[in-house]
């Protein structure tokens, strides 16, 4: 959402950023509900997934709260870009990528199954910091994280379900500060929100229904077009 509220409205990437983390976090939690109720949830991934990102996130949530100019930094449209095209090439290459996973969870479980929870961790961390700062990544850059650690357990449902529940205290935590230092744009929630929450209910139902890798490559497409764009205007 972010990159559309620059691209379309033409809002500074710090509210940008701020509008869309509440955005993200009110619609998910409509959305979460379908997908708990099918029981698709992996409360354990996603546990260790908010060990590493919620502090992360509530670093940068104390920076800006405090004053520190993070919000203001020249650079943030061009990192919403690159991030947005990262996420795109992630999700093209996430059945490589958890192939490639699959042989050392396979090969070497021991090894493998030893680092999991650290990584997790880390890789959680990571995730909250990118979030925090962009309000780009809760999503797809999460499920690609979860579909390399661990591959022989996330189905395309679970792993969609799994990654939705992570992304909402994220980005609860994360809206925070920008809430705080008032750089959210109320109005512009609002207007969002009501026109967003019957496609969210409408497209978590449909989305449990649709093979995963079509829905990848739909929103891989989508997010390379937006990147280039978002790139364009930096």
């Amino acid at each position: 959402m972010t990159p559309i509220l620059l691209l379309v409205f033409g809002i500074s990437p710090a509210t940008a950023i701020a509008t869309d983390l509440w955005f993200a976090a009110i619609t998910k939690i409509v959305g979460a509900g379908t997908h708990h109720r099918s029981g698709q949830v992996d409360w354990q991934v996603a546990k260790r997934m908010w060990t590493g990102s919620l502090p992360m996130a509530l670093m940068v949530v104390a920076a800006v709260a405090l004053g520190t100019p993070i919000a203001k930094a020249d650079w943030l449209t061009a990192a919403i870009g690159v991030l947005v095209m990262v996420t795109a090439v992630g999700l093209v290459f996430a059945p490589r990528l958890n192939h490639w996973a699959r042989h050392r969870r396979v090969t070497e479980p021991s090894r493998f199954l030893a680092w999991q929870p650290a990584l997790t961790v880390t890789g959680g961390g990571l995730l909250g910091l990118i979030v925090a700062l962009t309000s780009v990544g809760a999503g797809a850059l999460g499920s690609v994280m979860m579909l390399y650690l661990y591959p022989l357990r996330m189905t395309p449902h679970r792993l969609v379900a799994t990654d939705l529940v992570h992304a909402i205290p994220l980005a609860v935590v994360a809206g925070m500060g920008y809430l705080i230092a008032g750089l959210v744009d109320g109005a512009m929630l609002l207007s969002l929100l009501i026109g967003s929450i019957p496609a969210v209910l409408v497209g978590s139902l449909v989305a449990t229904r649709m093979p995963g890798r079509w829905l990848q490559l739909a929103l891989a497409v989508v997010l390379l077009a937006v990147g280039v764009k978002t790139l364009g205007m930096a």
